[in-house]
């Protein structure tokens, strides 16, 4: 099994192919595996890596480390050990917001072009912010569902990520994916989300070309949060995925996956 040692965890990774390299970053309590049909089939035309963050999949349950800031280190540590530079991330749901906090900690130097796979600046509604996925109370129920029936909750979400009924094959792989990550560590995610700052004073600020994809079934989050995310980014574009909702690399992975290829091709 691949393990590269960054900074006090064992992260497990998947690297394929040769060429212009593409880092994937999942979400919160998922996995790679959300990744496999860019991971095999762009790997065709280009270098295509991916890793379980810390507490996440394969790789190893830290007793710290659960925050934002921490997967941006750990992602400068693996790109040091693959010794990649000019990288297209391609950051899904909370693996946005890591691309995010990258560039904030340690610039662009290193990032050839962003993309943005369903995530909006902030995911928590705020007083003077008119989008958000979640609040507060919303939270409080998640957390409880964490600690007292997580498999469920995993189920509720498997339904409301996707925008039609997931097949037995990608229900069992959310579920797996999902259980992987023990829920101290979901309490201690979801802790982070609701803590975590608000990206609409980093986006402005971010100097590659960036493509934005959001799923048009809104059950887990809205177009417009995502699009957003598009206006704040001075050199952005917006693609809409008619018959996705949350889970865009899984519900129309050979339109994304030409999409990026066409968005890579054009830098």
């Amino acid at each position: 099994m691949p393990v590269i040692q960054c900074n006090g965890a064992d992260l497990y990774y998947e690297d394929y192919g040769d060429g212009q390299p593409i880092v994937f970053l999942h979400g919160a309590t998922a996995g790679l595996r959300y990744f496999e049909p860019q991971l095999m089939e762009l790997s065709n035309e280009y270098r295509t890596v991916a890793f379980d963050f810390r507490g996440h999949g394969r790789s190893e349950k830290t007793e710290l480390g659960y925050t934002v800031s921490q997967h941006a280190r750990d992602l400068r540590a693996l790109l040091d050990h693959l010794n990649l530079d000019d990288v297209v991330i391609v950051g899904w749901s909370m693996g946005a917001i890591v691309s995010w906090e990258y560039a904030d900690q340690f610039g662009t130097d290193r990032v050839r072009a962003l993309v943005d796979v369903d995530m909006e600046p902030s995911p928590v509604k705020r007083e003077d912010y008119d989008y958000g996925s979640h609040d507060v109370e919303e939270l409080r129920e998640v957390f409880i569902s964490i600690q007292t029936d997580p498999l469920e909750l995993l189920d509720q979400q498997a339904e409301a990520m996707l925008k039609e009924p997931p097949s037995r094959e990608v229900r069992t792989m959310i579920l797996d994916e999902g259980s992987r990550t023990p829920p101290p560590i979901q309490g201690a995610m979801l802790l982070g989300l609701w803590l975590l700052r608000d990206y609409r004073d980093v986006l402005p600020a971010i100097d590659v070309p960036t493509l934005v994809c959001a799923g048009a079934d809104e059950k887990w989050r809205s177009i417009e949060s995502v699009e957003y995310a598009a206006e704040l980014l001075p050199n952005s574009r917006f693609e809409l995925f008619e018959d996705s909702g949350h889970c865009i690399t899984v519900e129309e992975p050979e339109r994304f996956n030409q999409i990026v290829s066409d968005f890579i091709n054009s830098l």
